[in-house]
């Protein structure tokens, strides 16, 4: 008996064995010991950020959305804005349980990535909370990604590069295929989350600092805490693979990127000449020509890629916002009741 648990302590995980992707010999369903901190870490911190959408009181914005008081362009920013993120929040939790998901071998990265997946769903339930409270169309609302040009381009250019990653025999175990992988993580992470999402939050947030619809501010505000560590647990993601998988990041596959990056900054631009044709709350297109520029340039430096558009922050309020060491807590002041599990009423 003492050999065989001999035997089967010799068995053990050793931590530094794991591998991002790739790797066959550790037992998935093992956390510990961790090897990557960090994936911990932005857990731990997704799960400190909790929120549901139905704890911050809309009775404010319903009271200004009937009153007439908002202008025609403001109205027009914010139901591109909800039709936009309506449906790119699903594309990005589908993209993590059918694309991502299965290929990541480290099982911290996991816990990170179901957690997000959950987060996903909270914004989605949000947006269903914003659209039912102000008695929008739904049908207008979710369906913008099919009916709005600026909003279906964005969708297929992300859909586009899942394509090839959902395939049932698509595999990451080639210098090619990784690099397939590695585009769908930009992708999303750097793409959708880290360029496409900030023009919606500077355009949302600008009517919360005036006083206009700040249930719907107050929820973008945790919906920006969440971005801010998806785009900091996929930066480490991506890096991570870059530094396991040395062959991958050619400076074929960088200028790739870039022309992707490009790509992006093109359809993020349009998006927001058609969400403002006539400016609104100080808020002009191209002053968001500098900032999705400017964004993408701090994305590109991130994944160790030298800045390309070289503009500055029409926006410095923003920096403020992002950075959660300065940002307020909205989660030390939030009153919210759990219930504990014996007091659940079923």
């Amino acid at each position: 008996m003492e050999q065989t648990l001999e035997k089967n302590q010799s068995k053990r995980i050793d931590a530094e064995k794991k591998r991002m992707i790739n790797c066959n010999t550790i037992d998935v369903n093992q956390l510990m010991p961790l090897k990557y901190k960090w994936a911990w870490e932005h857990y731990i911190n997704g799960c400190a950020n909790h929120w549901m959408p139905t704890e911050v009181p809309m009775t404010k914005d319903i009271e200004m959305w009937k009153s007439g008081d908002l202008t025609e362009g403001e109205i027009l920013l914010i139901k591109r804005n909800l039709g936009f993120f309506s449906t790119a929040e699903s594309l990005v939790g589908n993209n993590i349980v059918l694309a991502i998901f299965k290929h990541i071998t480290n099982p911290e990265a996991r816990q990170y990535l179901l957690r997000q997946a959950f987060e996903e769903a909270i914004h989605t339930h949000t947006f269903h909370y914003i659209v039912e409270s102000l008695a929008l169309d739904p049908g207008e609302i979710f369906n913008m990604y099919n009916e709005i040009d600026v909003i279906r381009e964005k969708d297929a250019f992300e859909m586009r590069i899942t394509k090839d990653i959902l395939k049932n025999d698509f595999k990451t175990d080639t210098i090619e295929n990784t690099q397939k992988f590695l585009e769908n993580l930009i992708a999303y992470y750097i793409i959708m989350e880290g360029i496409f999402f900030y023009s919606g939050f500077v355009m949302i947030l600008s009517l919360h600092r005036q006083n206009k619809m700040v249930g719907i501010g107050e929820q973008f505000q945790y919906i920006l805490r969440d971005e801010t560590i998806h785009l900091n647990f996929g930066v480490d993601l991506i890096n991570t693979i870059k530094e396991e998988n040395p062959g991958v990041w050619t400076e074929a596959f960088q200028e790739h990127i870039v022309k992707l990056i490009d790509e992006a900054v093109v359809l993020e631009s349009r998006y927001a000449k058609d969400c403002l044709p006539d400016g609104v709350l100080g808020l002009t297109a191209p002053m968001f020509d500098e900032y999705v520029g400017y964004i993408a340039d701090r994305r590109l430096e991130r994944i160790g890629i030298a800045k390309r558009y070289h503009g500055s922050n029409p926006f410095p309020w923003m920096s403020e916002t992002i950075d959660l060491q300065k940002e307020k807590n909205f989660f030390e002041t939030r009153v919210t009741e759990y219930q504990s599990s014996g007091n659940l009423e079923w």
